[in-house]
């Protein structure tokens, strides 16, 4: 698997940034996709860019303590004002797309093993 800038990501995926700004240059090195935030905790691993339609200030928390690279949010979800906060706070980036779970991972994962 190739690892990947968040902001290459970004553009090649035509996602939006939507917090977190200051974390676009760190590598990706896979993805991890749940909306159950125990999932995330026990199995996402560093570096994995976490596909989620949970917009609340405990995705940070979580993105946090795992060292995850980033998060996207899923069918046009825009994150809370406390979430947004964190982001800014620990740069760590929020994306956003209208798309799916289903597709985005799918783009996702070809663009990181091509």
């Amino acid at each position: 698997m190739d690892t990947m800038t968040i902001k290459e990501i970004c553009n090649a995926l035509q996602l939006n940034v939507l917090a977190g700004s200051k974390g676009l240059d760190k590598r990706v090195t896979g993805g991890y996709v749940s909306d159950l935030l125990s999932d995330v905790m026990g199995n996402a691993r560093e570096g994995e860019l976490w596909v989620t339609l949970q917009t609340h200030r405990n995705v940070m928390a979580i993105a946090s303590l795992k060292d995850l690279a980033g998060v996207i949010l899923v069918n046009g979800q825009q994150p809370d004002a406390d979430m947004a906060e964190q982001a800014n706070k620990e740069g760590i980036a929020v994306l956003g797309t209208d798309q799916s779970n289903f597709i985005i991972t799918g783009k996702l994962f070809q663009l990181l093993n091509s």
